[in-house]
């Protein structure tokens, strides 16, 4: 078992069990969404917007994931978000029989909001653990289920996508994901947590103002938000770049993509066994140098080599920085002070997702590739200042 390997609790493992299964959700409308959508509507221009929808949602329920953590506790709450991925999976069904564009639309926002209550999941991780050495640990675990969630998702929807005959492509692949959350909520039933936790620090909950005062604050949103936003707005233009406007083969493109997926949560084995051993600062300052290599070899060249090894390079920096985030974030606030920092952080992480993801496509067909790259300049222009700052401060050390 997780516990067994890792030598962390056993909720932990449950997580880590639970998390792709939700998740598994959102590779699926990458990778189907346009297939399903394109019949439903005359405006070919629009068969992206479930997707678009889908991050939407994730953005959108952040807060009210956290804020219901905290009334409710992690349990209930995740109980409560995970079914509205069944809710709109069962929505999805009746848009795929009835081909209703608006209401595909509607199910992909709603198992976005689903979405949001996965990634709380990891901060279900932390505060599990007994000690803060195992920190690292726990957040490279979790982020490995989405490794699980890559091959899951897309792999559901190959095997299932004629498994009805009688019925329209794709209904059995949601069925499928239904399925699947329903099995998540049950493996979430057994965490051993209390309905709310009650915390037994009885110092004073600082107001925002304070806490936005921390540096350690700020490198951990910034580090999460920018790493996300860059790797989401060049992963989305890719296949447009490659397929529609320079012409390489849909294989190609199909492989560049992978193999970017597969960079995200690979590193995570990495992790796994560096993060303990080394200071969370080396991993901001390789996820800074990555993307900086990014944008300098997607500058030399169009050809498939280039797209390979700048989304290659993307996705393991993007872990690295994702990690960072992760891992920094509770050393800025008390126990009775999580929610709302939490809420705060996901807020910005993945609004700054969803903005990217939405702007990528106007980029990438007005100023073409060449205008993703720089526009990604003030990202990484901005991760690297934080970074010099952080790594080569000595005043306000903060623990690692």
């Amino acid at each position: 078992m997780i516990q067994q390997y890792a030598r962390l609790p056993r909720n932990i493992s449950l997580l880590f069990l639970a998390q792709p299964l939700i998740v598994s959700m959102a590779p699926v409308m990458v990778f189907v969404g346009g297939f399903i959508a394109e019949p439903m509507t005359s405006h070919k221009d629009w068969i992206t917007l479930p997707l678009t929808m889908l991050i939407v949602g994730t953005a959108t329920a952040t807060v009210p994931a956290a804020m219901l953590a905290r009334r409710l506790g992690r349990k209930t709450a995740t109980l409560l978000g995970f079914s509205m991925s069944i809710i709109g999976g069962l929505i999805v069904l009746l848009a795929i029989t009835y081909q209703a564009f608006w209401l595909f639309v509607t199910a992909a926002f709603l198992m976005g909001l689903a979405g949001a209550f996965a990634q709380q999941l990891r901060f279900a991780a932390i505060e599990n653990l007994q000690t803060d050495r195992d920190i690292p640990k726990a957040v490279a675990l979790l982020m490995l289920t989405g490794l699980f969630s890559a091959m899951i998702g897309p792999e559901l929807a190959v095997v299932t996508r004629d498994l009805w005959p009688q019925k329209p492509p794709y209904f059995a692949t949601f069925v499928g994901l239904i399925t699947m959350a329903l099995i998540a909520m049950l493996i979430i039933s057994r965490l051993q947590l209390p309905p709310v936790i009650v915390c037994k620090d009885q110092r004073p909950e600082r107001p925002m103002a304070t806490l936005l005062k921390q540096p350690v604050l700020w490198v951990a949103v910034i580090s999460g938000a920018l790493g996300y936003g860059l790797m989401s707005f060049m992963m989305t233009a890719t296949p447009l770049s490659m397929h529609q406007i320079h012409l390489h083969s849909l294989e190609d493109t199909k492989w560049v993509i992978q193999s970017h997926v597969a960079a995200m949560y690979l590193p995570s084995f990495l992790t796994l066994w560096l993060g303990p051993k080394i200071p969370t600062k080396y991993f901001l300052l390789s996820g800074t140098l990555l993307y900086i290599l990014v944008l300098i070899i997607a500058m030399t060249g169009i050809a498939v080599g280039h797209y390979w090894l700048s989304l290659v390079l993307l996705g393991v920096g993007w872990n690295f920085l994702f990690y960072t985030g992760t891992t920094l974030l509770p050393l800025s606030y008390r126990p009775h002070e999580r929610h709302k920092i939490q809420a705060l952080n996901d807020f910005l992480v993945f609004g700054f997702q969803a903005g990217s993801s939405l702007i990528a496509g106007w980029v990438i067909y007005r100023y073409q590739w060449h205008g993703i790259v720089m526009i990604g300049i003030p990202f990484v222009v901005i991760l690297a200042v934080m970074t010099l700052i952080r790594f080569y401060n000595t005043k306000n050390k903060i623990r690692e």
